[in-house]
């Protein structure tokens, strides 16, 4: 197995904003402008039906806002077919100007009960991953030669870090409440080791001190469990102590885009400035 640990290179930092439309269209747009003022890279949208404005329109409506790159945070497989999630995402990469990134995995835990209310055929984890396979193989055949649109994949087990190491530009790890640090480096050492790419890691980051973000992890997650595990999930609220952890775990692990939620954007817009590009 070939080791690229030698042509890995240290990446600049980047940050994303998870921001669903729960509030009034107008308080949205403002937030997407804050966001943009501050310095972050990305405005996401989660793939969660019926809470929210469906994610394509929404993510266009923000891009004529700002000069953000949008993106999905992330898409389940199981709620839409292959190819018109292909169409979909080359569809916003033309209309951005090529700063759309498809954000897709297999689902989060309990997918398969809003499957069966959607009306939708439940499928086994190992067919999910075919599913992001073909929505990705669609995705190049669409872009074709002249447009690459980058492609995030959230995964967890080794299946599914095999299929990201072959096709994706970024990576996230799907991260347990009871994983503790030691857990977590495993897991993305393991990945680093089995990528023959350069790929980028993306950390997504669902507590602030004691604050649990909405649409990016369960509302029962203890935030007190997650620092006696000092877990990946969580950052201190204080935005110097932030910014320590943030630089440690790119060095220790090359974790070089965090993604917060849109409730933290303002808390952590220092640590977006002073580190966002560097």
């Amino acid at each position: 197995m070939t080791d690229s640990t030698a042509t890995r290179r240290t990446r600049p930092f980047r940050f994303g904003v998870v921001a669903p439309l729960t509030t009034d269209l107008q308080t949205w747009r403002d937030r997407a402008l804050r966001v943009a003022d501050s310095g972050y890279s990305t405005l996401l949208m989660p793939d969660v039906p019926r809470w929210q404005p469906a994610p394509a329109p929404t993510l266009a409506v923000a891009a004529t806002l700002t000069d953000l790159r949008v993106g999905t945070w992330v898409y389940a497989s199981p709620l839409r077919p292959a190819w018109s999630a292909a169409w979909e995402a080359h569809s916003l990469s033309v209309l951005t100007d090529g700063r759309f990134e498809l954000g897709i995995g297999t689902g989060r835990p309990g997918i398969e009960d809003e499957v069966r209310e959607l009306g939708l055929p439940v499928v086994p984890p190992s067919e999910r991953l075919g599913q992001v396979r073909e929505t990705v193989t669609a995705l190049r055949d669409l872009d074709g030669p002249g447009l690459h649109t980058p492609v995030v994949m959230a995964v967890r087990g080794p299946k599914a870090q095999a299929l990201a190491a072959d096709l994706a530009d970024t990576v996230t790890f799907a991260v347990m409440p009871e994983d503790d640090r030691a857990e977590s480096t495993r897991v993305v050492r393991d990945f680093r080791t089995l990528a023959t790419r350069d790929i980028e890691l993306a950390q997504h980051v669902a507590v602030i001190g004691d604050t649990v973000a909405p649409f990016m992890a369960s509302p029962d997650t203890d935030p007190a469990a997650l620092r006696a595990a000092d877990s990946l999930a969580i950052l201190p609220n204080d935005p110097a102590a932030a910014a320590e952890e943030i630089q440690r775990r790119r060095e220790e692990l090359g974790f070089s885009y965090f993604v917060f939620g849109a409730d933290f954007a303002d808390t952590l817009a220092p640590v977006v400035a002073e580190l966002a590009g560097h």
